[in-house]
């Protein structure tokens, strides 16, 4: 997706500083907060659901159990 927003615009729509959107675009090194901020204005806030739907295991066995099916 490109939505030709520079590195300034970006910074005055998330409120995250530019050093940091620089510092993420080079090293890909950023808070989880900023990265929130960026994903809203992305609207990619919707991806997130899937990174954190995995499911919740109670023993280091129930996931070898679930590694072996």
């Amino acid at each position: 997706m490109s939505m030709k927003i520079t590195q300034k615009d970006m910074a005055e729509r998330t409120g995250v500083s530019l050093g940091s959107i620089k510092r993420f675009e080079q090293t890909g090194e950023i808070s989880f907060h900023s990265l929130l901020k960026i994903a809203f204005v992305l609207d990619c806030l919707d991806d997130f659901d899937q990174m954190f739907a995995q499911k919740y295991y109670r023993s280091a066995e129930e996931v070898l159990r679930e590694r072996r099916r």
